[in-house]
């Protein structure tokens, strides 16, 4: 009892009033009476709460005598379009006010009795007037009521129509506030905070508590939003506030939204949360919208009540930006769209925080980010050439080829094919992507391939990978060069000067380069060298010249009649085929007959009679044909006839009678021709 407004009996412990009691400065006084027994040290204590109670000694005042506000044409019915607010520092019944319009020029609007809020009761759309006023007055509900039902004491609110306000404020605050016990009065409990897209009046936005305010604990800044304490709390006397406040813009008409925000009056504590684990692993997809669930966390508190209730955040640290934590369920959902291959594990920090006093823990949180297929496997390159040979066996490997996908697990696995192109004469493990040849190949047969080779993964959504490849044969000395025949013949006439062409032959080789070029030799039936021939062209030709009477022909195998020619490559080694060439001398008429003796001495008797044979005359001639067909003649010593020869045989035969007494020698020139 600071005030002195007290006494108290000494002997019977009664408590009188001192002075006047104001409720409405003090409407509960709680008094410490102590009683002791005689002299005696020991004494007891109890308090006593004296409730002041009210009478209705005071009137509803208006805080101002006069308002203007700005609606739309448009408004529908049932807009609120003004408040109406009057304070009465009587309580209960007796400061409970009562509202009314007293005075208005129209029909169209109605005041809520309890909240003072003017709606409009139909549209003014087709009206022409352009402002109205409404003169409210404000009555309690004490016994008898006070009113402030003269012109003077009640409340002017011009309402002017003006363009469309289409869009109503939007609270951005939290719903929910909390605040200790032990705050001063005007201690900021909560932000009020509402946003309206329109602009200019129709934007601005003013606080209003429409109820729950009815001891007038909270006083709201209509213009800030700030909600602050009005008069000291008290935990055991109300632990909870639900205020309706609305969010009245300054459009014409106004729009307004409402929203009922709990304050809790918290209990001093001094626990400080746990999460139920120190460490939470998950696993969370990549490419999806933000906003995907991620984890739930949760921590609890030993305090009672409000004590226990926790705010969730994120801490600072390496990739937190691309999550966001509810403050209020611990629920981790993503703030980005996270890509597995730029960071596969996030490690952050999770903390529940109580505060008034601050009072925190934190836990891990591990998240792996799952893969998606999301990337198409890469070659290297975009084109390969390579160069085999041709003796490769079937089933060699030629190229490893190699395509990269950066996704994981079985999307990121590439398969490998091969595109039309090979001819059937490759092949491609579709895990290793080696190439290997299917068959034998053959340079001759077809020289290079161009084909594709394809890299895909599992997905049916991304395009494939292709690199050309083009494979080049490179030749290999297995073709023999081949004789257009494997026998020839000639023929060339003696006598004819030295390298002199004979034949040409030819050899081809299917092989290229160094393997297809041909050198031709004679390998076996030159005797004497009597033949050469042009190694690259193949020109067989005579070395001497050749006189058909020595030699009548020359053999390849036979070493006296044939030539044995070889055609070979310049591989290596070197390859080889032969042909046979004979080769005929032709005569030419270049021996005269010869007598197979220079003289013939004949004795015949004189009686031999006519017919007889005398004898016979032989040439030979190396010369060959015609050209040795001999015949004879006589030229001279048979000027009467006695002899007759045979041109064809050589035969000399008697034609007259012989008589030695007239001729005892005849000497006969006999040529062949």
């Amino acid at each position: 009892d600071p005030h002195g407004m007290f006494s108290i009996d000494p002997q019977f412990g009664v408590i009188h009033t001192k002075k006047q009691l104001d409720h409405e400065a003090q409407s509960v006084v709680v008094l410490t009476v102590q009683s002791q027994l005689g002299n005696s040290p020991v004494y007891s204590s109890t308090q006593v709460n004296i409730s002041v109670t009210d009478i209705n000694d005071n009137p509803p005042v208006f805080l101002t005598k006069s308002d203007k506000v700005t609606i739309s044409r448009t408004q529908p019915p049932g807009t609120a379009v003004y408040i109406a607010h009057a304070e009465d520092k009587d309580s209960g019944l007796n400061g409970a006010i009562k509202y009314s319009i007293a005075s208005k020029q129209s029909n169209a609007f109605s005041i809520d009795p309890s909240l003072g809020v003017v709606n409009l009761t139909r549209t003014v759309f087709a009206e022409k007037q352009q402002e109205y006023t409404l003169h409210i007055a404000a009555e309690d509900g004490g016994s008898p009521p006070l009113t402030s039902l003269l012109m003077l004491d009640s409340l002017a609110v011009k309402i002017v129509i003006l363009d469309i306000n289409d869009n109503s404020p939007s609270f951005m605050s939290s719903p929910l506030s909390f605040v200790m016990e032990d705050v001063e009065v005007g201690f900021l409990v909560h932000h009020v905070i509402a946003k309206d897209p329109d602009e200019g009046r129709n934007g601005q936005v003013t606080y209003h508590i429409l109820s729950g305010n009815e001891n007038k604990a909270f006083v709201l800044d209509k213009i800030t939003g700030l909600l602050t304490t009005a008069q000291f709390l008290d935990h055991e006397l109300q632990e909870h506030y639900s205020l309706t406040v609305m969010a009245l813009d300054d459009g014409s008409p106004a729009l307004s939204a409402t929203q009922v925000l709990t304050i809790t009056v918290l209990d001093v504590n001094d626990e400080t949360p746990v999460f139920l684990k120190q460490l939470y692993e998950t696993a969370v997809h990549e490419n999806r919208d933000p906003g995907e669930f991620v984890i739930k966390v949760e921590a609890v508190d030993r305090d009672a009540g409000l004590n226990s209730l926790l705010q969730y955040e994120i801490l600072p640290g390496a990739g937190y930006e691309k999550f966001k934590m509810n403050s209020d369920s611990g629920e981790l959902v993503t703030a980005a769209s996270l890509d597995r291959e730029t960071q596969e594990v996030f490690r952050i920090k999770g903390s529940s925080v109580k505060y008034l006093p601050s009072r925190s823990s934190t836990a891990q949180l591990y998240l792996t980010v799952l893969d998606e297929n999301d990337h198409s496997p890469l070659f290297a390159k975009i084109q390969y050439q390579i160069s085999v040979t041709e003796d490769l066996e079937e089933g060699s490997a030629i190229l490893d080829l190699s395509a990269s996908d950066e996704d994981d697990g079985l999307n990121g696995e590439v398969m490998y094919s091969l595109t039309d192109g090979t001819y059937g004469a490759f092949a491609i493990d579709s895990v290793t992507g080696s190439i290997v040849t299917t068959k034998a190949l053959d340079r001759e047969t077809k020289s290079q391939y161009t084909f594709r080779a394809v890299a895909s993964d599992c997905s049916i959504h991304f395009p494939r990978s292709t690199t050309v490849m083009t494979v080049l044969i490179q030749d290999v000395n297995d073709n023999v060069p081949k004789f257009e025949q494997s026998y020839y013949k000639a023929s060339v006439w003696e006598g004819q000067s030295p390298k002199t062409d004979i034949i040409q032959v030819f050899a081809a080789d299917l092989d290229s380069g160094l393997n297809g070029e041909t050198e031709y030799s004679i390998l076996s039936g030159n005797e004497n060298a009597t033949f050469i021939i042009d190694s690259a062209r193949g020109i067989l030709a005579a070395n001497t010249g050749l006189d058909y009477e020595n030699t009548s022909s020359y053999r390849f195998v036979s070493a006296s009649h044939q030539l044995v020619l070889l055609a070979s490559d310049r591989g290596t080694p070197s390859l080889n085929s032969t042909a046979t060439v004979l080769i005929t001398v032709l005569d030419v008429n270049d021996n005269p007959p010869v007598f197979s003796s220079p003289e013939y001495h004949v004795h015949v008797k004189e009686s031999i009679p006519i017919g007889s044979h005398i004898t016979e005359v032989s040439a030979k001639d190396c010369d060959a044909g015609t050209n040795a067909e001999i015949t004879y003649a006589i030229i001279s010593g048979n000027d009467r006839g006695h002899f007759y020869l045979d041109g064809r045989t050589g035969s000399v035969n008697l034609m007259k009678t012989l008589d030695y007494e007239d001729t005892m020698k005849f000497t006969l020139i006999i040529q062949a021709t």
